[in-house]
This record gives structure tokens, C-alpha cells and sequence, in this order.
């Protein structure tokens, strides 16, 4: 049974005659009634009695007209969804945490105001997670620093991020990596590119971190620096809005490392209606 067998079922009907619903669906009445005898031959059984150039729909009859109805209407709603230039549906993002929690509440908002028929759905992660689960086609687009390295992704930078060094206010000044070599530090898990960030910059002066501790939270690493446990590489903007950002010393990289940007990024050739209303809201920030 499949979709042109319940037009034309369904055709048939609302006209009563094969005559009437040939003309209906601008078919020539012989495809119709093989349609119709081909679909009760699947069913195994009569959905219309015949007498003379009348059909009567039987009680079989009338319950798969009922589910007709709504699969047929199921069928248009979701045509509509998927090729419509208007936003809508399901939009899946995916985020890095900081980002999710410091830049995307005021654009999700006013997104949603915007396009109230679009249900937005917000996971957050490592930058590896996100690019992984946007390439297995678990979301439409991630918020990650820096441009996408896979050929099949492209995307756009939209906000512009400081990194600093955290550490207790009675450490002594942060001024290079070799100055805190060999210090405890805290980060989040392999794939978090901003754990490599700190890494890469421990390299570049040839110098070396002590202990890494694995997090789980942005308020878990404050809160082991501020105690004077070690030391952590944040965003600014992250720092600048945590309850404890106070408790601790923030130390900007030399020259310009520090500074990155969040780039959105979805597949190529996948700019969906819902895609192209988020990037009509955020402005393009030099890369």
C-alpha cells in the first residue's frame, strides 16, 4: 500500500465514481480502477460495492479512509516541513559550554521570538564531541572555536574570544608558560580544544604542565584555583560571569594566543531555512 493507492482510494470516496476521481486526480479512468482493485487485492478484501457506475464505500472501507485522511495529511505536513523556506521544525545545535552559557541566551531568545515555529534543541560539549556528533548528523550546526579542519564542514566566525590564565590571588604573576612549569592545572577532557590551546602553549616555550586534572564544569576548576590547587586556561567572557570570578587572578597570553574566535559551523551544502535565520542574526567578526 503506498501513498498514490490512498489518493486515489480516497478520491474515489469523496467523488463516488472511478469517472469522477479520474478526473479529479487528471488520470484516465482505467489507472484508477486497476489502482483500486490492486490495493483490495493487497488488503484482501472489498473497500466499495459496486452497483452500476456507483461505488459504496464498505465498513473496510470506511476505516482505512480514516487513516487515509491522516496519513495523507502526516504526508503534507511533513513535505511542508522539510521543504519550506520558512524556518521551522526541529533545529538541532550543538555547543562548546562557555559559549552555550555566556553568548547564546540572548540569541536564542531573540531567535525564538522571531521564529516561534522553529523547536530549538541545545546540547553542549567538548569541540570534538560537537564536530563528531554535527558529522554523524546529530545536530545542524555547533558553536566551536576556530574554523572546521574536516573538508566536508565550513561555517562562519561570530563571536569574538579572550583566553586567560587563572590562577589563585596569591600566586605570583603569570607572565609566560615557563614561569608555571610544572604546575598542576586544570582542564577538561582530551578533546576540548581549549585544553589543547593551553597545552600547545606550554609547548611553544618549551615548557611542560605538572598534573592534569580532568573536569567536569567551568565552577569545579574555579573553584580548585581559587583554593590555590592549580591553575586552569578560561574564557574571559566565561570568567567575567561566574559568581567566583573575583576569588581568582586572570593573566592574559602574550601576544596575541589568547585571542580566538567562536566560529558556527554546519556541513556543506546543508544551509536549511532554520540554518539561514540564525546566521542572518549573528554578524560576521574578521578571522
Amino acid at each position: 500500500m503506498d501513498l498514490t493507492q490512498l489518493e486515489v482510494f480516497r478520491a474515489i470516496a469523496e467523488e463516488g465514481s472511478v469517472t469522477a476521481a479520474a478526473s479529479k486526480l487528471h488520470r484516465v479512468p482505467s489507472n484508477i480502477s486497476t489502482r483500486l482493485r490492486q490495493l483490495e487485492e493487497e488488503l484482501g478484501t472489498q473497500l466499495f460495492s459496486r452497483e452500476k457506475l456507483r461505488l459504496h464505500i464498505t465498513d473496510a472501507g470506511r476505516t482505512l479512509l480514516d487513516y487515509a485522511h491522516r496519513i495523507l495529511a502526516l504526508t503534507e505536513e511533513a513535505r511542508l516541513q522539510v521543504s519550506s523556506q520558512h524556518p521551522t521544525g526541529v533545529f538541532t545545535l550543538g555547543a562548546i559550554e562557555s559559549t552555550a552559557a555566556v553568548r547564546l541566551p540572548p540569541l536564542i531568545a531573540r531567535y525564538h521570538q522571531t521564529w516561534p515555529d522553529v523547536e530549538l534543541d541545545l546540547s553542549t560539549g567538548p569541540s570534538g564531541e560537537m564536530i563528531d556528533g554535527l558529522l554523524a548528523g546529530e545536530y545542524s550546526a555547533v558553536f566551536i572555536d576556530g574554523p572546521p579542519k574536516h573538508p566536508q564542514l565550513e561555517g562562519m566566525p561570530v563571536f569574538a574570544e579572550e583566553m586567560v590564565v587563572i590562577s589563585s590571588l596569591n600566586h605570583p604573576p603569570v607572565t609566560s608558560a615557563t614561569t608555571i612549569s610544572g604546575a598542576t592545572i586544570y582542564a577538561f577532557r582530551a578533546n576540548c580544544s581549549y585544553r589543547r590551546l593551553f597545552e600547545n602553549w606550554f609547548a611553544r616555550e618549551n615548557a611542560a604542565p605538572g598534573k592534569i586534572f580532568e573536569m567536569e564544569s567551568y565552577h569545579g576548576i574555579l573553584a580548585c584555583v581559587s583554593a590555590g590547587a592549580g591553575l586552569a586556561m578560561v574564557p574571559r567572557s566565561m570568567l567575567e560571569n561566574m559568581p567566583g570570578k573575583d576569588s581568582v587572578s586572570a593573566w592574559p597570553l602574550a601576544g596575541q594566543m589568547g585571542l580566538i574566535n567562536i566560529w558556527l559551523v554546519w556541513r556543506k551544502g546543508s544551509r536549511s531555512a532554520n540554518l539561514r535565520a540564525m546566521t542572518d542574526m549573528l554578524e560576521i567578526v574578521p578571522a
